[in-house]
């Protein structure tokens, strides 16, 4: 586990606890901001599963890799110049 996955289940588990502290206070400001940090760290883990699959890939493809990244920069110019 690298230190920024540490860190993103540590941030979940931080919102987690502020959401059940919220709830058992009954204060619906601190469950709603414990909401969001369980949600930004869902995100930023499904961030680092995206950045190694892809990372995982250009290693064991890199021909396949490299043609999808030109044909991404290609779409990409194309719809810069539609506007």
């Amino acid at each position: 586990m690298t230190d920024g996955q540490f860190e993103t289940k540590l941030e979940e588990g931080v919102g987690r606890l502020q959401d059940g502290l919220g709830g058992l206070v009954g204060d619906p400001a601190l469950q709603v901001k414990g909401k969001g940090r369980v949600l930004c760290a869902k995100a930023r883990s499904a961030c680092f599963g995206a950045s190694g699959a892809v990372r995982d890939l250009t290693v064991d493809q890199p021909l396949v890799a490299v043609v999808t990244a030109a044909l991404a920069g290609f779409a990409l110019a194309m719809a810069w110049v539609r506007r």
